[in-house]
Formats: C-alpha cells, sequence, structure tokens
C-alpha cells in the first residue's frame, strides 16, 4: 500500500512538473499574443470591409470638402504608411513563428524586401484623390534611412506621390506635429489617414489618463471626416499605457498583465 501511495505522489509530482513546464512553453514566446490579431487582421473578411469602409468614407469627405474649399493653397491628404496603406502583417506572423522580439535590425530586413501589399481600397483612394488635383503625402515613422525601399515599395504597387518630395519619415521624434505643419505651409490638408491616434494631432498623443478616451470623445465629430482610422489589433501605441509599468516586464510579466488590464464582470 506504502509503495502505491508512494507511486501516485511521484506520478502527481510528474504531472505537476509537465503542466508548469507547459505553462511556461506557452508563454516563452513574447509574440504568443499576436497570433489572433494578425489572424484576424489576414484572414476575417470584416478587416477588409473596415478598409473599404473607412476609405469610403475618406472619398465621401474629401468630395465634400472639395466643394466647399475656396482656399489659394493646393490641396492635399496625409496618410501614415504601415497598416495604413502598405500591409505589414507577413513581419508579424515571422515575430510569431521565431519568437524573436521586435528590432531595428528585423524591422529593416522586412522593409528592405519592398514587398509589402497594399491595404484594401488605399490604392484606389490615393488614385482618386490624384484625379481631383489633390495630392498624398506619406508621414510615417519608419526611419528616414528606409526612404528608397519605402518608395520602391510604393512605386511598384501604384501609389501616387511616391517621391522624395511626398516622404516624411522619421528623423528624430515620432510625434508628427512638425512634419504635418510643414505640409501645412504650402498645402491645405482635407484628410489624414492613419492607424495610430497619434497619426491625427499631437493632443491624442497622451493617452495617461483613462487610456486618452476623454480626448477621442472630445473630437468624435473629426472621426470618419477629416481623420480616417484603419483597423490594426496588432501593435501601436496603444500598448504602452496597456502595459505601463515601474519596472521592465518579462513576457510571463507582460501577458499578466494585459489579462489583468481587461474589462470583467466584476469591474463592471
Amino acid at each position: 500500500m506504502r509503495k502505491i501511495f508512494f507511486s501516485l505522489v511521484i506520478l502527481s509530482s510528474l504531472i505537476s512538473c509537465q503542466n508548469s513546464t507547459q505553462t511556461k512553453k506557452e508563454v516563452t514566446n513574447p509574440n504568443e499574443h499576436l497570433v489572433m490579431a494578425t489572424l484576424w487582421y489576414q484572414r476575417a473578411s470584416e478587416c477588409r470591409a473596415l478598409y473599404y469602409q473607412a476609405f469610403n468614407a475618406a472619398k465621401l469627405s474629401l468630395d465634400k470638402q472639395l466643394e466647399s474649399y475656396s482656399g489659394s493653397k493646393a490641396k492635399a491628404v496625409v496618410v501614415d504608411i504601415d497598416e495604413t496603406v502598405l500591409d505589414n502583417s507577413p513581419f508579424e506572423t515571422n515575430s510569431i513563428r521565431t519568437g524573436k522580439t521586435f528590432t531595428p535590425k528585423a524591422w529593416k530586413e522586412w522593409t528592405d524586401m519592398a514587398k509589402a501589399q497594399a491595404t484594401p481600397g488605399s490604392l484606389e483612394f490615393l488614385k482618386y484623390a490624384e484625379s481631383k488635383g489633390v495630392e498624398t503625402f506619406y508621414i510615417s515613422n519608419r526611419d528616414t534611412s528606409a526612404t528608397k525601399k519605402t518608395l520602391q515599395n510604393l512605386k511598384e504597387l501604384g501609389f501616387p506621390f511616391a517621391d522624395k518630395d511626398h516622404i516624411l519619415l522619421k528623423s528624430n521624434t515620432s510625434i508628427k506635429t512638425e512634419r504635418r505643419n510643414k505640409v501645412s505651409e504650402t498645402h491645405e490638408i482635407l484628410i489624414l489617414a492613419g492607424d495610430n491616434i497619434g497619426d491625427f494631432d499631437e493632443i491624442l498623443e497622451d493617452r495617461s489618463e483613462n487610456y486618452g478616451f476623454a480626448k477621442v470623445d472630445a473630437m468624435k465629430d473629426e472621426f470618419g471626416g477629416k481623420f480616417i482610422v484603419l483597423p490594426n489589433p496588432m501593435y501601436g501605441s496603444w500598448e504602452k499605457e496597456v502595459l505601463r509599468s515601474d519596472t521592465k516586464l518579462n513576457a510571463t510579466e507582460k501577458e499578466t498583465l494585459r489579462k489583468k488590464r481587461l474589462i470583467g464582470y466584476e469591474d463592471l
């Protein structure tokens, strides 16, 4: 009987160790949380529909603004690049499969391929804007060292105004105000399109108070009009507030904090 008891204890310990190992495996890949987000982005018809919906709204807004525009400046639309006009989800897939965290080097390897595809509806909208005499400016937080390959990617896909005069990449800060102001010196910006809230107004950059919800609420009439938001559940500056911590977090701690930030029954 004693032998049976000790055998059960040992078996229980082995199962416990195995379960512990399996649990650890679930969080050792720091990109595991990207699986559903990337899968939705690549395979959900709803994602495509949202892009079409956004660019349809952009077209309607553009037409309305052109009808009433009486200024003397040249007219422009300003678009972000990544997940706005170019689909970089294969980079996320590679990150998931390799388990490697984001690094500038890894990102450069991807952008140097110049293989990103156009997001649904983006090319059609920007060509439509061009037909109406509206220029496109690409303001992106890709590093300026990526200018050549980014323009190559845009040109090969047929995007209008894919030249050095119409692309403003990051040189010192990810905040885009200065670059938007530079465009505004010579052009009237009719539409701003992007997947990150900071693509529209610097005031929206600070999310420290209730994730920035109140600021978005205060500007709600701009969305679908001058501001066109594209879907991106994979990454963004919103993550910084979700993972805000006084210490550097490992993969397991980040996963715990993500779950803690969710709104559940007990929070209602």
